[in-house]
């Protein structure tokens, strides 16, 4: 056994990131490079040997599964007689970029990812539920399933999200728009386009919401249903404070 492994010591440079670490995660990493390239965005890649350009996408691909498939499994357990659509509702909710988005920022993640400036404003905050799902990737290569599996479970679930409260809370807001409209004879139009980031070069779409030809919401958002939802929201709100 290599017990100068077990007796060793973060560099100077990397004391915070096992600081952060033991305190978001409760682990002292084996490779702690992993999860400094998992607070590395698009915007600040870093160019390594041979030229390849790395930043925190891969582990993000990554960790999004691993999320997926910790809140599959908890929720299967949690609720044993609901139907497949039921826990297809819930687990959209847990793992919706705004739920990780707020669980990013209460972990303060906002402090320490490595980004351009401009991108925190393209992103519109995207960037830090996907460096939350980064580092999760980070800790299933370094760590494994199980200890990935037990850490969301027991200290990020437990802690930052309210399960019965996304539970209870009805997301489908473009519906609800549209049912708006309808009880109320007034047409509804989204109206959505793909555009070009200008900071990161990654596609996005952007939607606008107008009922009876009045703006009434925006989104942006990677996908077309997401940025959907957020105009339909807006619009929501709106609508109900009429």
């Amino acid at each position: 056994m290599n017990l100068r492994h077990l007796f060793r010591r973060p560099a100077p440079a990397d004391r915070p990131y096992y600081e952060l670490l033991k305190r978001i995660f409760g682990i002292v990493p084996e490779n702690v490079e992993l999860y400094k390239l998992a607070l590395v965005h698009r915007s600040a890649s870093v160019t390594i040997g041979g030229g390849r350009v790395v930043n925190n996408e891969r582990l993000e691909f990554l960790g999004d599964a691993v999320i997926e498939a910790v809140v599959s499994e908890l929720l299967f357990i949690e609720y044993p007689d609901a139907n497949e659509g039921f826990l297809s509702k819930l687990r959209s909710r847990m793992v919706s970029r705004e739920t990780l988005n707020r669980v990013a920022l209460d972990l303060g993640l906002d402090a320490v990812i490595v980004a351009h400036p401009s991108s925190l404003v393209a992103s519109r905050n995207n960037i830090y539920g996907d460096a939350f799902e980064a580092l999760v990737g980070a800790l299933y290569l370094d760590k494994g399933y199980e200890a990935a599996n037990r850490v969301l479970i027991d200290g990020i679930f437990s802690e930052y999200v309210d399960i019965e409260a996304l539970e209870q809370t009805e997301k489908d807001f473009k519906s609800r728009v549209i049912e708006w409209g309808q009880k109320h004879h007034r047409p509804v139009e989204f109206r959505s386009s793909e555009c070009a980031d200008h900071v990161e070069l990654a596609p996005h779409f952007e939607t606008e919401l107008l009922v009876g030809g009045v703006r009434m919401g925006y989104g942006d958002a990677r996908s077309k249903k997401e940025a959907e939802q957020i105009a339909a929201h807006e619009a929501f709100e709106r609508l109900n404070a009429l």
